[in-house]
């Protein structure tokens, strides 16, 4: 899961080691062959395909590029480290934006697109996680993701419920499904761990609209989440809907499959989760996909209301790329419509494009469409926080777990992620740690 970022400090024995392994290609290919190097979720290796495919058949002259894939998770994180630094990278390769992507030493390692063409039809929103010192080092390439709120939209009309604008409205909405007694008001599932941590995570668009410069002073040190109200209110939000008794009965092993299943089915109301989720309702659960609607987590003001959004990956060209020109051409392809068709031709986006004036396709979910209106709003987006500061502490969702099943409190729960994220900011070298 996107939300879940993993601790990117590797070791360099563990680095070494995923060197030896098979099907990573070798380099950056021959002058007659470009690699693109992607991590081996067999969804994203298939929509690779199919824009590599749709490339090559778009060029008459020039290198042929082929996939090639790496493992994922952590072992991927120490893989693509020791590629570049071993200049064994190949010309095109995708991986994380934000954090991850700071962490790679963009300024070292990849090749500076800022004056590329296609750089000013990007969404604003995305090009700050592939930025470094006002030089962009990535392209966009699949549909952003929201963190918020998954509903199902037959309990809202039988109970002539609306969209929430804020966390009072949400909360009465809630009240009024648990007095019907039909469905549980809202699911948590954390038989799975990481997603303990939605409703504090897809917070951050409210407090960023009451702190606009919380993720510069909270990677500097100036500021936590227990010392501004704004932040804490994630942990409050957490904490109350157990308190209230809103949640489903089962919650504590409720797995995230089971969560799917309960807001398409409507055995739940509401499922705060990424948006993403909606690709298992398309693939799962095929008849009840317009029975599904999202929208952004409420905060307090309905002025400010907006989405917290989780930027797509990128794709990066390293420094010492032998085909640059054929690999800067390939990435303009990526954000063309031509190049979004392709990746789109397996199944419909689960999520806006992060490429102005390119309409979604008319077969997106319904919940895809409410995302969008998000986009099209000035202000109604803020990427998640981190994609703006490299800090994220490795204990957020157990701290979460604890919170959510009452053994402690929300400015307990705030402290300790505070105190959570010291080792890592000190690990990274940050200055005022």
């Amino acid at each position: 899961m996107a939300l879940s970022r993993r601790d990117f400090l590797a070791t360099s024995a563990a680095a070494a080691s995923v060197l030896g392994m098979t099907g990573c290609g070798s380099g950056s290919g021959s002058g007659d062959e470009v690699k693109f190097l992607v991590d081996n979720n067999p969804q994203g290796v298939a929509n690779a395909e199919a824009l590599v495919k749709a490339f090559n058949a778009s060029r008459s002259d020039g290198p042929t590029f082929s996939v090639d894939s790496r493992p994922g998770g952590t072992e991927g994180d120490n893989l693509v480290k020791t590629r570049l630094g071993t200049q064994d990278m190949p010309d095109v390769f995708l991986y994380n934006s934000g954090s991850l992507f700071q962490a790679i030493r963009p300024a070292q390692f990849l090749t500076d697109l800022s004056e590329e063409p296609w750089v000013d039809s990007i969404v604003e929103s995305f090009l700050p996680g592939v930025t470094v010192d006002g030089a962009v080092y990535g392209a966009p390439i699949g549909a952003a993701g929201g963190g918020g709120i998954m509903y199902h939209k037959p309990i809202y009309e039988r109970l002539g419920l609306e969209v929430p604008l804020t966390w009072d409205e949400f909360i009465k909405n809630c009240q009024a499904i648990k007095t019907e007694g039909k469905a549980a008001p809202v699911i948590q599932s954390y038989g799975e761990t990481s997603t303990s941590q939605i409703i504090m995570l897809a917070d951050f668009h409210n407090v960023a609209a009451a702190t606009p410069d919380f993720a510069d002073k909270y990677t500097a040190h100036e500021i936590g989440f227990a010392d501004d109200p704004a932040a804490l209110r994630g942990f409050e939000k957490t904490e109350q809907i157990v308190v209230d008794g809103l949640v489903n009965e089962d919650y504590v092993s409720t797995t995230y499959q089971q969560g799917v299943e309960y807001v398409a089915t409507g055995e739940g109301a509401h499922y705060p989760c990424l948006s993403g989720s909606l690709a298992e309702i398309v693939a799962t659960y095929p008849d009840q996909v317009d029975d599904v609607g999202y929208f952004a987590l409420p905060g307090d003001d309905a002025a400010t209301n907006g989405l917290t959004v989780w930027l797509p990956s990128g794709l990066y060209i390293p420094t010492y790329a032998e085909n640059t020109d054929a690999a800067k051409a390939f990435l303009a392809f990526a954000v063309s419509a031509e190049g979004l068709d392709a990746l789109n031709s397996l199944a419909p986006p689960t999520g806006p494009s992060m490429v102005k004036g390119i309409p979604l396709p008319e077969d997106v979910p319904a919940a895809v469409q409410d995302l969008q209106i998000y986009f099209d709003e000035e202000g109604r987006t803020t990427p998640a926080l981190e994609f703006s500061s490299p800090i994220k502490g490795p204990n957020l969702e157990n701290i979460l777990i604890e919170l959510g099943t009452g053994a402690i409190d929300a400015k307990t729960a705030a402290e300790r992620y505070d105190q959570d994220v010291e080792k890592q900011a000190q690990q990274l070298g940050l200055e005022g740690w």
